[in-house]
């Protein structure tokens, strides 16, 4: 996994320093304020850190969320 920042330049995403293979899939944060939700600097960098995990595979199934959440709440 990289992490990277860039800026649009002709409608396009740029990313000086970085290369990318083609083709390579990315996922894109944005900083707008327009629509959407805001994060706090903290919690973009959990959010990258869950990014990391879930592309190592460190993943919990839907099924173990939900039974955890009935233990706390049954």
């Amino acid at each position: 996994m990289k992490i990277a920042t860039g800026k649009i330049v002709d409608g396009k995403i740029v990313v000086e320093g970085v290369n990318f293979e083609e083709g390579a899939s990315v996922t894109v944060l944005t900083k707008d304020d327009e629509g959407g939700f805001n994060l706090t600097a903290e919690q973009e960098a959990e959010l990258l850190l869950s990014i990391a995990e879930a592309d190592r595979g460190e993943t919990v199934s839907a099924a173990e969320v939900v039974a955890k959440l009935a233990q706390r709440h049954g």
